[in-house]
């Protein structure tokens, strides 16, 4: 990873939901996050003072409900291979979704860590 041009990045923490419509109301009134990016009822990406909370359904959920830092990265399949390397372990290979390459895997310490480019 440190051969990259950028570094990586927390690009998100991902907050499993059952209704991506109505936790986008209570982030919104609650706390007043604003709406960067909505995919139906599916995923739903908020402005959270310079972090951007994402909301996701069961079907867009490759934690199994527990709440993840994602790191943004320029190369998955690479960031998996240095985390392996590095004492984690991979829970799920990389994979294309509907808006970018994802992968999950576990640091040395057991915390899930969603890995996207």
């Amino acid at each position: 990873m440190a051969d990259q041009e950028q570094p990586a990045k927390i690009g998100n923490v991902l907050h499993p939901v059952g209704d991506v419509g109505a936790a986008i109301s209570f982030y919104r009134d609650t706390f007043g996050f604003g709406l960067k990016f909505a995919d139906g009822d599916r995923y739903a990406a908020l402005d959270a003072g310079g972090t951007t909370l994402a909301l996701a359904s069961p079907e867009d959920d490759i934690t199994g409900g527990i709440v993840s830092a994602s790191v943004k990265v320029a190369d998955v399949g690479q960031a998996v291979e240095a985390v392996v390397a590095a004492g984690g372990t991979v829970v799920r290979a990389p994979e294309q979704g509907p808006h970018e390459v994802a992968a999950l895997v576990r640091d040395p310490w057991n915390n899930l860590i969603i890995i996207y480019g």
